[in-house]
């Protein structure tokens, strides 16, 4: 009988794991706070880089309009926080009570109606889901059951990054404009400002990117993952061989999404403010080189590569600011030229072989039959 192909061999199983001790164990013993706050931010941006290797990666569909999704992830947690920092008791100063204070300086005397579901966390949660899988499926139907595909579906979703950062803005009595959604304290009445409650939140925020990770390496590891890389390499053919592409493209756009929610709305929770200067073209750019530095074949080397680019962009800005653009610049083009398959890439070709051969020369047993036939073998040759 045939079995099925198991999920998670040794070699990812140790990956995962070593991953899991640098997240949860190593970074909080090595990290003051500040800094452990700055890598809880970094991880945020890892759930996208995690989708657009399932997105890009396997399934050949490259969007440069992650940070929409992720903008909606984090304004809808950011509108839940903002409801509950913006009770009467805490606005009672403004000219209408029990709005946020944005709203109250815009002259809006009502919460508008798309606001009040965001009164519930549970109700929230559940949107940050739905809204951005919801999204993706209109603007994936549209374009891929029309077969709009490569560099210009690459323009489009560019281009609805631009549109979400003009609405954001413009819309500034619902959105707060170009300052965003500030001033969040708690979530459900636990204080998230205290130096305790971000360093939970790290662990919260690691925790379910380990998750996320295992998802989208099982995902990769079905029959779904298959069909992504075949779409990939051979659309046409898996096109002929009776499946519908176009139903698998949307699938892991709205995949690709929802990861980016979700790392948007811990975002939010992590930095306790969301803003449209995190929506638009560049940040979505950004979000796509970090994959690319890691290896956008690769869901562990989207990872380290969120964070060693975000290292490097944080020590850059801190030592010479006006250099970290044509240092990204840079470092894009090493990516394309240099080392194509990223992080992991050069991992796989230049350090996991010599870990191959050392582990392989350790693993021999001098009690082993076959070893000994051959030492036997080589005793009885004659001389030379």
């Amino acid at each position: 009988m045939k079995r099925a192909p198991s999920f998670m061999d040794l070699k990812d199983l140790i990956a995962v794991g070593l991953l899991a001790i640098i997240l949860i164990v190593v970074f909080p013993a090595l990290l003051d706070g500040f800094r452990l706050n700055l890598v809880a931010k970094y991880l945020t941006y890892a759930f996208v880089a995690v989708g657009l290797v399932l997105c890009w990666g396997l399934g050949g569909i490259l969007s440069l309009g992650q940070g929409v999704f992720f903008a909606l992830g984090g304004y809808g947690m950011a509108m839940y926080l903002k409801l509950e920092a913006s009770s009467v008791e805490n606005t009672k100063i403004q000219s209408t009570p029990g709005i946020p204070d944005f709203m109250d300086w815009n002259q809006i005397t009502e919460l508008p109606y798309f606001w009040q579901p965001f009164h519930s966390l549970p109700l929230t949660i559940l949107l940050i889901i739905l809204i951005p899988a919801l999204f993706g499926f209109v603007i994936g139907s549209a374009m891929f059951k029309r077969r709009v595909s490569g560099v210009y579906f690459a323009i489009i979703t560019q281009a609805l990054a631009a549109i979400a950062t003009i609405l954001i803005i413009g819309q500034q009595g619902y959105t707060g404009g170009v300052n965003g959604i500030t001033d969040l304290r708690t979530l459900h009445g636990w204080d998230i400002r205290t130096d305790s409650a971000k360093f939970i939140l790290y662990f919260v925020n690691a925790i379910l990117l380990l998750c996320i990770v295992g998802f989208a390496m099982y995902v990769r590891d079905s029959k779904l993952g298959r069909i992504l890389v075949a779409m990939r390499d051979k659309e046409d053919r898996v096109r002929f061989s009776g499946y519908s592409v176009a139903n698998f493209q949307i699938f892991v756009f709205c995949l690709a999404g929802v990861f980016a929610a979700i790392g948007g709305a811990m975002f939010t929770l992590n930095v306790g403010f969301m803003s449209p200067s995190l929506v638009g073209i560049v940040p979505s750019i950004e979000m796509v080189i970090f994959t690319a530095v890691g290896g956008r074949l690769s869901i562990l080397g989207a990872v380290y590569g969120t964070l060693a680019v975000n290292f490097a962009k944080t020590s850059l800005s801190e030592s010479f600011p006006e250099l970290w653009l044509l240092g990204l610049g840079g470092l894009f083009i090493a990516v394309v030229l240099v080392f194509p398959n990223g992080l992991a890439g050069i991992w796989r070709d230049y350090v996991q072989p010599h870990i191959d051969r050392a582990l392989k020369l350790n693993s021999k047993d001098p009690t082993d039959p076959a070893a000994n036939v051959a030492k036997q073998a080589a005793a009885a040759s004659p001389a030379e």
